[in-house]
């Protein structure tokens, strides 16, 4: 099911340095992470990932994600949700989108990935370059009904190999905070 309600209020996208007042700094070192997602996630589940697909399909972005991507409004993207998991437990909701004109003929098959993890593929592949992470609170709205919950924090960032970009957004939900403070990284 596609989760594109719209909030109230579009969200804020910050960066670190336009944040006040500023999370503790455990939260900010996972909003603020420029290495893999998914290799955290690992490593903190004792390799018990996995990731669980729940819509993948052609649909209208949203305003934000247009902007991000320097998109016309109301342009249609891929838009790809799922839930990455520690232990079955649902630690993130990642919403990541692309352009139709972008994905044509580019050689990424979002469609194909299934319960493989598109973080691991942006970052095995040498030719994306990562823009800035963004932060927000994430709208309940956006969320599945199972994990919608207030000031939820969100990140997201754009991954670009020549003409595509695709925007990555990663929202930490309540699990992913309890298993880090029982499971600390020795990173």
């Amino acid at each position: 099911m596609q989760h594109t309600k719209a909030p109230s209020a579009p969200p804020l996208w910050l960066s670190q340095s336009q944040l006040t007042p500023l999370p503790d700094t455990s939260i900010l070192d996972w909003l603020f992470d420029d290495g893999s997602l998914t290799r955290r996630l690992i490593h903190l589940t004792n390799d018990a990932f996995s990731v669980t697909p729940l819509f993948e399909g052609w649909q209208p972005l949203r305003a934000d994600e247009c902007a991000a991507l320097d998109l016309t409004e109301g342009s249609e993207g891929w838009v790809r949700e799922v839930y990455l998991r520690g232990h079955g437990e649902a630690l993130v909701f990642a919403r990541s989108v692309a352009a139709r004109s972008a994905l044509q003929g580019d050689g990424l098959h979002m469609d194909e990935l299934g319960s493989r993890s598109l973080g691991e593929l942006l970052f095995c592949d040498q030719a994306f370059e990562r823009r800035a992470i963004e932060v927000c609170h994430y709208p309940p709205a956006w969320l599945p009904s199972e994990v919608r919950a207030p000031e939820l924090w969100g990140r997201r960032s754009r991954f670009d190999r020549g003409a595509l970009s695709v925007l990555v957004a990663e929202i930490f939900l309540p699990a992913l905070w309890n298993a880090a403070r029982v499971q600390p990284e020795d990173r």
